[in-house]
């Protein structure tokens, strides 16, 4: 059992640590994309976006896996007072992620010429060589990251994370800046541009544009290095809260052997997940685009006549319409995620706790723990979506002013809206299977799910009438299936009996009054707000939708605390509430 001398968060608490620094990133990624786009233009952010595509696989599967292994793990033997092993788990972690991620940076390398052929652009190959080093300084950082997340401790994590995006921020912008000056410099001195002779400024700006996207793709890298230098040193100077009397009252520890097995063995299958994932993405991609050039072969003019205000408005011609409207589709994926980003938290939480609730056969803990991560995704998920879903267009319209497309796209946001909840508990379902050790679950309902989504591809988005709806379609039916078959299994696994009408029935209840609210509202401030241009951003249409979002907020407010729908027991995981909570409490407000 762990000792009370160690500081450890609960499952909310540590979730709303993740959620804040996960606010900051997005902010700070978003800051960084601004003076970037600016310094290195559209050719400059295309080798930049580049170098992500081939970045982001290799990434992906040299991090899967061990940083789950690792916090479930340490959790695990935490619960049972084996403070010894969890010290070696950490050791046995970081000799394994230090070569994941030596064997990671030398295929992305490795890859970087042929991929660079493959697309026809070696002007790439510089931003891959500079980002490589990136995969090797993100798993070491995960090892720490992994350790502290089983530790119950998420402020390491999540300190490193705003670390990291700053260091994006900051020396990424600095170096670009850098590069383009002194590019053009050297061409206005009539001296060579990165060693090639130039004589107009758009050979100079052509030459130069490859290595300032590389320099700003430094940033990225350097950024890992001062994230794994804060997660060093703190872990030197602050430890880990493991105590020497704990160390000695601990029995001995397993063989290195026995526990470097037994991390492998649970990251195998969430590696194998992450693959499958990844895989499904890329043919997910492909089809679509593939099977909307059939639809648009087959019948041109129905798709034409279902878009056309939109297709004349900015002139599409045919050889440019599939790329249009999977143009159209790709900005809706944008919000499609964005909630999903923040509640994946509460997926990180839960593996810790329900690892140390599930070793020590609490079942009281597995259900509060398994209950509270479901209620708070739904009270998140749920008014956000279907927010999402009644607003499309007008939030479409307030960020993309000039957008021929929002006719499309819109549609699309919306359906993925209603879905949203679907989306946004996938991840955290996975965790929590993965928490009780069944990652086998959640790779075979990801292999079923993936086969049916890309059927689905191949079959609605080749009928014209459907086009990239079809997309849609087959997006939810696999998020239906990933949710419909965890939950399964999760409950057949724990045991648990849920308390369908407070985790589900309520919060869709107070989101239905949310999303009524904001389209009313919405309806209604449009009608009475007529005034601006509205060409630009300050018009009564845009403050009429802000409006309708801050009304709605309050609305889904007020139905929460009527309905008391908020439960005590997930107050009381938060840090400083204990006031409100009793003043709710008093009120009849919480459950």
């Amino acid at each position: 059992m762990a000792e009370s001398g160690m500081k450890r968060q609960s499952l909310l608490n540590g979730a709303l640590v993740l959620v804040i620094a996960t606010a900051l990133v997005k902010v700070i990624g978003a800051l960084f994309k601004i003076p970037i786009t600016n310094l290195i233009g559209p050719v400059g952010r295309g080798y930049f976006g580049s170098a992500y595509n081939i970045f982001i696989p290799v990434y992906n599967i040299a991090m899967a896996g061990l940083p789950v292994a690792i916090s479930k793990l340490v959790a695990q033997n935490i619960a049972l007072g084996r403070y010894r092993d969890v010290r070696l788990i950490f050791k046995i972690a970081k000799r394994l992620f230090f070569l994941t991620g030596v064997v990671g940076m030398l295929i992305l390398m490795i890859l970087a010429y042929p991929y660079a052929k493959s697309i026809n652009t070696t002007q790439v190959i510089p931003s891959i060589l500079v980002i490589a080093p990136s995969i090797f300084f993100c798993c070491m950082m995960s090892a720490y990251r992994g350790y502290y997340s089983g530790l119950r401790n998420m402020n390491p994590t999540a300190v490193s994370q705003v670390i990291e995006a700053l260091g994006k921020l900051i020396l990424g912008t600095l170096l670009a800046k850098f590069t383009m000056d002194h590019g053009m410099n050297n061409f206005k001195e009539g001296k060579k541009v990165f060693g090639k002779v130039v004589t107009t400024e758009a050979e100079a700006l052509s030459a130069t544009y490859p290595y300032a996207a590389a320099a700003a793709v430094a940033g990225v890298t350097i950024g890992t290095v001062f994230a794994l230098g804060y997660l060093i040193l703190r872990h030197r100077l602050k430890k880990d809260g493991i105590s020497k009397a704990m160390l000695r009252s601990s029995p001995k520890p397993l063989q290195v052997k026995n526990l470097t097995y037994q991390l492998i063995g649970i990251a195998i299958p969430v590696v194998a997940s992450t693959i499958i994932m990844n895989l499904t993405n890329f043919i997910d991609s492909w089809s679509i685009q593939f099977r909307l050039s059939h639809a648009i072969a087959s019948n041109e003019g129905l798709i034409r006549a279902m878009y056309e205000t939109a297709l004349n408005t900015a002139n599409i011609v045919t050889s440019d319409l599939k790329t249009y409207l999977y143009g159209a589709y790709e900005t809706a994926l944008d919000f499609k995620n964005l909630i999903p980003a923040f509640t994946m938290t509460l997926g990180v939480s839960a593996i810790p706790v329900l690892s140390e609730a599930w070793t020590l056969k609490n079942k009281r803990e597995i259900k509060k723990a398994v209950e509270s991560v479901i209620r708070v995704i739904m009270l998140i998920a749920m008014p956000a979506g279907i927010g999402m879903a009644v607003l499309a267009k007008p939030i479409l319209s307030i960020l993309y002013k000039d957008m021929s497309s929002l006719s499309i796209a819109a549609p699309v946001m919306a359906y993925y809206g209603y879905a949203t909840f679907l989306i946004a508990f996938s991840q955290p379902l996975t965790n929590m299977l993965q928490g009780i050790g069944r990652m086998d679950i959640p790779m075979k309902t990801l292999a079923v799910a993936a086969v049916f989504k890309i059927l689905i591809n191949f079959i609605f988005v080749g009928i014209p009438k459907y086009n990239i709806f079809g997309a849609v379609i087959g997006t939810v039916v696999f998020y239906v299936i990933i949710v419909a078959g965890g939950m399964f299994f999760l409950i057949r696994e724990t045991k648990v009996k849920l308390n369908y009408f407070n985790i589900f029935i309520k919060p869709l209840f107070c989101s239905v009054l949310c999303g009524a609210a904001a389209w009313s509202s919405h309806g209604l401030l449009s009608m009475v707000l007529k005034f601006g241009d509205p060409s630009s951003r300050l018009n009564g249409a845009n403050v009429a939708t802000l409006l309708a979002i801050g009304i709605a907020v309050v609305v889904y407010g007020l139905s929460l605390l009527f309905s008391r729908t908020i439960a005590k027991t997930d107050l009381n995981m938060l840090p400083g509430v204990e006031k409100i909570s009793k003043i709710l409490e008093k009120y009849g407000f919480i459950g």
